[in-house]
């Protein structure tokens, strides 16, 4: 039997949403690195969501490959509310060309899995009719 943790009841969710906001614009690469490492390998789902709504937010090629071109983070998490709400974030971004710059380079790399470039391949298709 397995737990499930509600983070949203936790009294250190609003600690974790302010870090994750200031990571979020702080210009550093490092911020970046440690959305990354901490936020994106959380075993806790609106964890994952919310690091993955903050790198699409950024709008930068290294944030959106996280997002993009990992396996298992960002649109091609296992959770399908975390890949969605990744999904929906980058199609209401303003500035789209760094995503759909990012999208293109996942479809055409070489030795990427082929699960990551067949989801990159949709969501370059959805930001393309939106």
């Amino acid at each position: 039997m397995t737990a499930t943790v509600d983070i949203k009841t936790n009294k250190n969710y609003i600690r974790v949403s302010d870090i994750i906001d200031s990571l979020t614009i702080n210009p550093s690469s490092d911020a970046v690195a440690v959305l990354e490492e901490i936020g994106t390998n959380s075993s806790i789902d609106e964890v994952r969501e919310m690091t993955a709504r903050a790198l699409v937010k950024r709008n930068e090629v290294a944030s959106l490959s996280v997002v993009i071109s990992n396996k298992g983070k960002g649109i091609n998490d296992m959770s399908t509310v975390v890949a969605m709400s990744t999904i929906n974030s980058l199609l209401s971004l303003e500035d789209k060309e760094t995503a759909m710059t990012v999208l293109e380079n996942t479809i055409s790399g070489e030795g990427i899995p082929e699960d990551v470039v067949e989801n990159a391949r949709s969501v370059k298709a959805l930001m393309a009719l939106s």
